[in-house]
């Protein structure tokens, strides 16, 4: 069974730095792939943060730029949050994708976390 196993959540100061992590357990070979973070506030739909593919590339969504960095080592990826705000606060969801481009998109996650909360107070 491929799990995505998440860690690194938790409860942070407005300015302050998280790190997330995931790590894709029983994951056969895979040459080509994209993975990262989506992530929902309540009442809100699910929001692309940032994903890294296998050329080692890396996208961000527009809300997080300049604040996040994405990479990777084997088999895992981490999320450096820095300059945390309070509209971070949410579900933070790792996704795995085939995908042989840079874009991580809904609709090609083939493998999901378990989400792990974030919350940052102000």
């Amino acid at each position: 069974q491929v799990q995505l196993l998440e860690s690194g959540g938790g409860l942070v100061q407005a300015g302050g730095s998280l790190r997330l992590s995931c790590t894709a357990s029983r994951l056969p070979f895979i040459s080509r792939y994209v993975m990262g973070w989506f992530r929902q506030a309540p009442g809100k739909e699910r929001e692309f943060v940032a994903a890294i593919s296998w050329t080692g590339g890396s996208t961000y969504g527009d809300s997080v730029k300049g604040r996040f960095t994405i990479s990777r080592g084997h088999n895992t990826v981490i999320l450096q949050m820095n300059s945390v705000k309070p509209e971070d606060t949410a579900v933070y969801y790792c996704a795995f994708s085939e995908a042989a481009g840079l874009l991580l998109r809904q609709s090609e996650v083939r493998y999901w976390g378990q989400g792990s909360q974030v919350t940052v107070s102000s």
